[in-house]
């Protein structure tokens, strides 16, 4: 699901170009719009957002695109794909409801609240035969995609562990995202899902084998899952073949710094590791290191934030349907529910 090299395919004939609506055009849905419209693989045709303001924000990058007032709408308008950044309780609803219109459905993160959840997106897309792609956005960084490919070249020996962190300095800005019913989860289900698709993505999805972990709410163990979300958590993950991840995560943590990124993974012959620089919630080196020996792999910048929807965009115009690598999200998912406890 990674897709190829991003390129600009402004030669495409309007004719051909899908016609992509957008649900939900806040700062991410407008970003990955940008993105979307700078391939000029895509026409956006239509737009829904309860905000006037967000609406006319987004018609100053598409400003033919009509305005729909509800998703159906928007399913109505002969759409070939939709991007839906709506808050995580709509996304696999939303997105089941896109695919049974046969339209291709690109998808906010988590795309479901369990792996219940995915499963029927994902069965939904199999289906209809329609591509379905998430915006897993870390796996289109420069650094991360060096890393990839050292490990799977096997220069650096048997892997056998992994160190994954996304600290944040701050906490969501939406009341929803502190209401379990709403987000299904708190930091794990916002961050922690990163952590654990480039885990699992970097080591080509080996079998999970066992997952235990502890979440906290404000420096307290978390008591009541139904009643409150975490904003600290670690996690060991055990794979087959022996290796281990170990995961932490949080929100609001006194780190000194905006954000602490960084994915390490450690073998019998070496080893690779991202990190953000300076606290960035954007820049990212990728280094590999032998003994105590360093080389750098990759170093900012790196517009990477639109990349995923850019790549969903130009695969989509190409005429792709269902890609069964879209079965990986059930392998996170299912890891996500296992560090809940559920």
């Amino acid at each position: 699901m990674t897709g190829q090299v991003i390129r600009k395919e402004a030669q495409t004939a309007s004719a051909t170009r899908p016609r992509i609506g957008f649900l939900g055009v806040g700062w991410i849905g407008r970003h990955r719009m940008k993105a979307i419209l700078d391939t000029g693989a895509a026409d956006v045709a239509a737009i829904a957002d309860p905000s006037a303001e967000m609406v006319a924000e987004a018609r100053m990058l598409a400003p033919e695109a009509e305005r729909a007032g509800t998703i159906e709408d928007l399913l109505g308008m002969d759409l070939d794909g939709i991007v839906i950044a709506t808050p995580s309780a709509m996304h696999a609803e939303q997105s089941i409801r896109a695919l049974e219109k046969g339209v291709a459905v690109f998808c906010q993160k988590p795309l479901g609240r369990n792996e219940a959840e995915v499963r029927s997106v994902v069965e939904a897309a199999r289906a209809a035969d329609r591509l379905l792609g998430v915006d897993l956005s870390y796996r289109f960084t420069d650094a991360m995609r060096r890393i990839r490919e050292v490990v799977g070249s096997c220069e650096l020996g048997r892997i056998y562990a992994a160190d994954l962190v996304f600290h944040n300095a701050y906490g969501p800005d939406k009341a929803w995202f502190y209401d379990p019913a709403l987000a299904g989860g708190g930091c794990v289900m916002d961050l922690g899902v990163h952590l654990v698709d480039l885990a699992l993505w970097t080591l080509g999805f080996p079998q999970v084998t066992g997952v235990t972990s502890r979440l906290f709410a404000g420096g307290e163990p978390l008591r009541d899952a139904s009643a409150q979300v975490e904003d600290y958590a670690i996690a060991t993950i055990g794979l087959e073949g022996g290796a281990v991840l170990q995961l932490a995560c949080s929100w609001k943590l006194q780190a000194g710094c905006d954000a602490m990124i960084s994915a390490a993974f450690y073998g019998t012959q070496g080893g690779v590791a991202m990190r953000n620089v300076n606290g960035s919630f954007y820049d990212f080196t990728a280094e590999r290191y032998r003994g105590t020996a360093r080389e750098v792999l990759a170093t900012p910048p790196d517009a990477w934030g639109g990349r995923a929807a850019a790549d969903w965009a130009l695969r989509l115009a190409s005429g792709e349907r269902f890609d069964p690598e879209a079965e990986r999200f059930l392998d996170v998912a299912r890891v996500l529910d296992r560090i809940y406890g559920r």
